[in-house]
C-alpha cells in the first residue's frame, strides 16, 4: 500500500501478521482524528466495520436503541429503513449492527467488490449522518412509546428494543449474568445494561438519546477496520472524501474506567421468576465470579481460555467434578468472559440451594489450592492449548466470514489501548510459549495469583421466585394505570393522537425517490451458475463412502453414519440420550475427563450426534442417522479411528452416577435452550404436528424430549436400569458394519489410507440378528400454547403445500425474503414491536411462520393469515424485482469452509437433490417476475388453513387467548 496516494492518512504503524496471511496497518486520518485498521489479503470475503465506544452512563439501552435506529434513515438514504432495503438487495455476506457493553459495532461483508462499496455508503452515511434528528418518530419505533388506541383503552408500552429486552430480562442465565457484570463493575460502564433494562427504557428521553449520538458518533471517537481483497487505497481515499474530511478532530472522552479491586469479595442476592409447574426448592444459581487483570496482556488472557477448558469447562475438569460430586446443583457452567477491558472468570452451579453457598465456595478454593500444590494435569493444559490453537488456524466460523471474526477479536485490546491493535491476531507465537510454560509452575501461578489471592470477585446468587413475572406486569400495569388517570383530557387526546401518529408514519409508502436512494447491482451481475455439489462414490466391500475432494488445508473431516432401521419406535427417544453419553463416560482405558483431554490433544475433537435427512421430494419420508465427526490433520485420523473404537467398545453405561450427571446437564441445557429459543421451538413443535422427520426430531432433542429427561432424571433410581438397559440395547441395533456409510471432506492426498482404517474399524462393530423396524407412527396435530415466565411470545404457525397440491419451486426463496423483510418485517416488528419475524418454504412442501420476542399472540396470528393477501396484490418495478432476487442469492451464495461443502454434499446426496435440481431453483429465482410471486399465494393460503399453530410464551398472554389453542399446558 503506497502511502504517498493517501495524503489524508498518517501511518501509525505497519506489521506482517503471518498468522492470519495479512499485511496489518495502522492509520489516522489527520483531519477527523479517526483511526483506521487495514487487514490487506486474498481472501475475496472483504469486510468493513466502523465501531465507537459507548460507554453508557445509565440502563435505559441508549446505545442499543441508537444501534437500531441509526439504521432507520440517513442524510443520503432518507428511507425509513434502509437497512431492510440493503438486505432484500444485497449480496452481502455478513450486515448487522451489535452493541457491546463498551462499544457499538457496524460490520459488513460481501464478496462483490461494488456491492461491498455501496453496503460502506450506506453504513457510513446511516453513523454519520442518521435522520434521528428529524424524525422523532424513529426512536419512539426503535427504543420505547406509550401506546393508546382511544381515551378509554388501557395505556401500554411498546418498541422493538423494549420488547427485545423483556424477552432477554426473561432469561434467568441473563438476569445473572447481567448481575454479575453490575456486581463485579460497580463504577464504571460495566455497572449498567448498556441494551436496557425494560424497567428503565422509559425514562430514556429523546434529548438524552441525540445527545448521545452527537457526542460519541465522531470520527475521533471511531474505530474504522478494512479487511480482504481490495484496492486499500482507492477506499480509504473514498472514505476522507465522502465522510472524514468534513469533519475536524474533537476530544471525546469515551474512555472505558477501570474499576479498582474491591478489599473484599461482594456478595448479591437477586430473583428470576419461574411459572407455577416449576420447582423453587434446588432452582437457584450459584456463582463466584473474579476479575482476572485486564485484556491488554494477551498471552494471560489465551493461558485463561486454556484454564477456563482445564478448570472447568472440559468434562471431568477439577472444579466442574467436585461441585457434582458434592451435590452442588445439577449442572455446572462457567467461562472466562473476555472482550471486555477487565475480563473475569465465572464458576456457576444451576439448579443449586441457596443453604450451600458456603460450601460451593469452600469446594472451589480447597480444589484450587490442591491443583496449585500438586500441579495442573499436564495433559488437561496440552488439550486446552492444541484445542484453542486448532480452532484458530481452522479459522471455521460457518457461515460467519473470518475477517468479521478478526475485527471483533482486534478490539480486546485496540479499543483500551491505541498502540495495540493487532495483538489478538498473533496467537501463534503464544501457543507455543504456553506449552513451554506448562512445566514451569506459570498456570499453577496464575491460579495461586488470580483466583485465589485476589478480592476483586462477587458471589452472585439468583433465586427462582414464583408469579415474579405476572407481578412486574401487575405493576407495570398498574403504574401506567396510574399516570393514565393522572393525564388531563387534552394529554390524553394527545396520546391517541401519538399513537396514530406513527402507525401513520410507519404504514406510508416510500418514495420512488428515496427507494432509488439505494445503490443496487444488475440481475446480469449475479453468476448463473448454481453451487456445486462434491460427492465421489466409492466402496469399502458393501460400505459407501461419499468423498467430497476439497482442499482442506490439510485437515480430514469425517462423519460415520449408521442407519436407524433397526431401532424400535420406543427406543428413538433413548437415542437422544446415548449420544450425548458416548465419549462422556469412562472407557476401558480412560476415565472420561482424560478421554476428552487425549482426544482433543491430537484432534479438533469427536463428536456423537444424530442427524435426520429429510426427502426433498416427500415430507413423510427420512433418514435417521446415527453420526459421529470427526476433524483432525491428515496424520492424526488414525488416531480418531483408534478412539471411537474405544468409545463404542468399551464405554461403560452402567456407570450410574456418570449418568445421572449427564442425565441432569441434559435436563439443564433442555431448559435453556427450549425458552431462549423459543422461535425454534415453536416452529419445530408445529412441524412435527404433520411432518414426519420434524415428529422424530422432536422425539430427540425437543419438547417430547425434554418430558423424557424430567421424568427420569426427578425418578432416577426407579428408571436407571431400564435406562441403561435401553442404552445397552441401542448400542447393538445401531453401531453395526451394515449400517455404516461414510462422509469425509479432504484433497486426493488425505484419502490415502482412509480405506484401511474404515475395513478394521467395521471388524470391531455390533453382529447378532436384528429386525427392521416398521416405519415411525403418523404425526398429531396438537394445536400447544406453552406457558413459560417470560414476558414474551414466540407463535409458530405451519404447514404443508405439498399435502394441497402445489409444487416447490425457487420463487418460494424469494418470498421467504420478502416476507421476513416486507411484509412480516412490517406487520410484526415495526408494527407489532417484535424483535424478530421469519419464514421458510422447504422443498418437500413443509414450511412455516413464526415471530420472536413478540409482544403479541393472536394478533400475529391473524397478520399469518392475511399473507397470502399481500401476496396476490404483489407488483413491483424490474427495479424491486431485482433487489428481492438478489437479496435471495445473497442467501444462496454463501461462502461455504470446506467443511461446509462437504456438509452441503452429504446433505444432498441423502435429500436426493442434484446440481440439476439446484441449477433450476436458481433459474427459477434469477428469472422470476411478480406475476411467479403472486403464483404463491395458494402456497401460504394452504398453509395456514390447515391452522397447525403452537405458541411458546407468558403464562398471563396464553390464559388470556387460550381459546387459541386444543391444549395449553407449562413448558417446563
Amino acid at each position: 500500500m503506497n502511502m504517498d496516494r493517501i495524503p489524508a492518512y498518517e501511518l501509525i504503524l505497519k506489521e506482517e501478521i503471518s498468522d492470519i496471511h495479512s499485511e496489518g496497518y495502522l492509520l489516522k486520518h489527520k483531519k477527523s482524528g479517526a483511526r483506521v485498521m487495514v487487514l490487506k489479503n486474498e481472501d475475496e470475503n472483504k469486510v468493513f466495520n466502523i465501531a465507537f465506544r459507548t460507554p453508557p452512563a445509565d440502563s435505559t439501552g441508549v446505545a442499543h436503541i441508537l444501534e437500531h435506529s441509526v439504521l432507520c434513515g440517513s442524510k443520503n438514504f432518507p428511507l425509513k429503513d434502509p437497512f431492510v432495503e440493503l438486505v432484500k438487495g444485497s449480496l452481502n455476506t455478513f450486515l448487522n449492527a451489535m452493541t457491546y457493553p463498551d462499544k457499538t459495532m457496524y460490520p459488513v461483508a460481501s464478496c462483490n467488490e461494488q456491492d461491498f462499496k455501496n453496503l460502506m455508503h450506506v453504513y457510513l452515511d446511516a453513523v454519520f449522518f442518521p435522520n434521528i434528528y428529524e424524525k422523532e418518530e424513529i426512536f419512539r419505533q426503535e427504543g420505547w412509546h406509550y401506546e393508546l388506541e382511544n381515551a378509554d383503552a388501557p395505556l401500554t408500552l411498546n418498541g422493538v428494543v423494549y420488547n427485545e429486552m423483556k424477552g432477554a430480562f426473561s432469561s434467568p442465565e441473563d438476569v445473572l449474568e447481567r448481575e454479575i457484570f453490575n456486581s463485579l463493575f460497580p463504577d464504571t460502564p460495566y455497572g449498567v445494561e448498556s441494551g436496557g433494562d425494560p424497567q428503565c427504557i422509559p425514562d430514556l428521553k429523546y434529548s438524552e438519546f441525540l445527545s448521545f449520538h452527537s457526542r460519541y458518533y465522531h470520527p475521533a471517537n471511531s474505530y474504522i477496520y478494512l479487511y480482504g481483497n481490495m484496492d486499500m487505497e482507492e477506499r480509504l481515499n473514498w472514505m476522507d472524501e465522502e465522510y472524514l474530511s468534513k469533519y475536524d478532530e474533537i476530544p471525546v472522552a469515551s474512555q472505558i474506567g477501570y474499576q479498582e479491586a474491591f478489599s473484599e469479595i461482594r456478595n448479591v442476592e437477586m430473583e428470576y421468576s419461574v411459572t407455577e409447574s416449576e420447582p423453587e426448592e434446588n432452582n437457584s444459581y450459584l456463582s463466584y465470579n473474579i476479575v482476572v487483570g485486564d485484556s491488554l496482556d494477551v498471552e494471560r488472557s489465551v493461558a485463561f481460555e486454556v484454564l477456563d477448558y482445564t478448570l472447568l469447562s472440559a468434562p471431568g475438569a477439577p472444579l466442574k467434578k467436585i461441585l457434582l460430586e458434592e451435590g452442588i446443583g445439577k449442572d455446572i457452567m462457567g467461562s472466562y468472559e473476555d472482550g471486555i477491558y477487565q475480563p473475569f472468570f465465572s464458576v456457576i452451579a444451576k439448579n443449586a440451594n441457596p443453604a450451600d453457598k458456603d460450601r460451593f465456595l469452600s469446594l472451589i478454593r480447597s480444589t484450587l489450592e490442591d491443583i496449585v500444590k500438586n500441579g495442573v494435569d499436564k495433559k488437561a493444559i496440552e488439550a486446552g492449548i492444541n484445542y484453542i490453537e486448532f480452532r484458530f488456524r481452522e479459522a471455521d466460523y460457518s457461515s460467519f466470514p473470518k475477517g468479521l471474526m478478526y475485527s471483533i477479536d482486534v478490539f480486546d485490546t485496540w479499543l483500551y489501548d491505541d498502540a495495540k491493535p493487532f495483538e489478538r491476531l498473533k496467537c501463534l507465537d503464544i501457543f507455543e510459549a504456553l506449552k513451554k510454560k506448562a512445566d514451569t509452575g506459570y498456570f499453577e501461578e496464575l491460579i495461586e495469583k488470580y483466583l485465589l489471592s485476589n478480592t476483586h470477585a462477587s458471589v452472585v446468587v439468583v433465586n427462582p421466585k414464583r408469579g415474579l413475572a405476572a407481578e412486574k406486569e401487575k405493576a407495570l400495569a398498574d403504574k401506567l394505570a396510574e399516570y393514565k388517570a393522572s393525564l388531563s383530557q387534552e394529554k390524553l387526546e394527545k396520546l391517541v393522537a401519538d399513537t396514530k401518529h406513527l402507525k401513520e408514519y410507519q404504514d406510508a409508502e416510500e418514495t420512488e425517490e428515496a427507494l432509488k436512494t439505494i445503490p443496487l447491482l444488475k440481475r446480469e451481475d449475479i453468476s448463473r451458475e448454481s453451487a456445486k455439489i462434491y460427492n465421489t462414490e466409492k466402496h469399502v466391500d458393501d460400505t459407501l463412502v461419499l468423498h467430497h475432494e476439497i482442499d482442506t488445508n490439510g485437515i480430514g473431516y469425517l462423519e460415520l453414519l449408521f442407519d436407524m432401521k433397526y431401532v424400535p419406535e420406543e427406543l428413538v427417544p433413548y437415542m437422544g440420550i446415548l449420544k450425548s453419553v458416548l465419549g462422556y463416560v469412562d472407557t476401558e482405558h480412560y476415565d472420561y475427563g482424560t478421554l476428552f483431554n487425549e482426544i482433543n490433544a491430537r484432534s479438533g475433537g469427536i463428536l456423537f450426534g444424530i442427524s435426520v435427512f429429510t426427502d426433498s421430494k416427500d415430507n413423510q419420508k427420512f433418514t435417521p442417522m446415527a453420526g459421529i465427526k470427526a476433524k483432525a490433520l491428515y496424520k492424526d485420523i488414525p488416531f480418531v479411528f483408534e478412539m471411537i473404537k474405544e468409545i463404542l467398545k468399551t464405554s461403560k453405561l452402567e456407570d450410574e452416577k456418570r449418568l445421572y450427571e449427564i442425565i441432569a446437564k441434559m435436563k439443564s441445557r433442555l431448559q435453556m435452550s427450549l425458552v431462549s429459543s423459543g422461535h425454534t421451538t415453536a416452529a419445530m413443535r408445529a412441524l412435527s404436528y404433520f411432518s414426519a422427520g420434524s415428529c422424530f426430531q422432536e422425539k430427540i432433542s425437543g419438547v417430547d424430549f425434554y418430558q423424557l429427561i424430567n421424568d427420569i432424571e426427578e425418578n432416577f433410581e426407579q428408571r436407571k436400569a431400564d435406562v441403561i438397559a435401553k442404552l445397552k440395547e441401542l448400542m447393538g441395533c445401531v453401531f453395526r458394519a451394515e449400517n455404516l456409510m461414510v462422509s469425509y471432506t479432504s484433497e486426493e492426498k488425505g484419502y490415502e489410507g482412509l480405506e484401511k482404517e474404515i475395513k478394521e474399524f467395521k471388524e470391531i462393530l455390533y453382529t447378532g440378528e436384528k429386525k427392521e423396524t416398521a416405519s415411525y407412527s403418523s404425526c398429531v396435530v396438537k394445536n400447544e400454547g406453552f406457558k413459560t415466565a417470560g414476558q414474551v411470545q414466540h407463535v409458530a404457525a405451519a404447514g404443508n403445500f405439498k399435502e394441497a397440491g402445489f409444487e416447490y419451486t425457487g420463487a418460494l426463496r424469494i418470498l421467504k425474503v420478502m416476507l421476513s423483510y416486507e411484509y412480516l418485517w412490517m406487520n410484526i416488528r415495526v408494527k407489532g414491536g417484535a424483535y424478530g419475524c421469519m419464514s421458510s418454504f422447504r422443498r418437500n412442501g413443509d414450511g412455516f411462520l413464526v415471530s420472536y420476542r413478540d409482544p403479541n399472540l393472536e394478533k400475529t396470528l391473524e397478520v399469518f393469515r392475511k399473507t397470502g393477501d399481500f401476496i396476490r396484490s404483489f407488483d413491483a418495478d424490474e427495479r424491486e424485482m431485482t433487489k428481492y432476487i438478489i437479496g435471495t442469492i445473497s442467501e444462496l451464495d454463501v461462502p461455504m469452509t470446506p467443511s461446509t461443502k462437504g456438509n452441503m454434499s452429504l446433505n444432498a446426496w441423502f435429500s436426493k437433490v442434484t446440481e440439476e435440481d439446484m441449477q433450476r431453483e436458481r433459474q427459477e429465482i434469477l428469472d422470476a417476475q411478480p406475476k411467479d410471486i403472486r403464483k404463491l399465494a395458494g402456497i401460504v393460503d394452504a398453509m395456514m388453513e390447515q391452522n397447525r399453530i403452537c405458541v411458546v410464551g407468558s403464562e398471563e398472554k396464553i390464559e388470556q387467548e387460550k381459546k387459541v389453542f386444543e391444549v395449553t399446558k407449562h413448558l417446563l
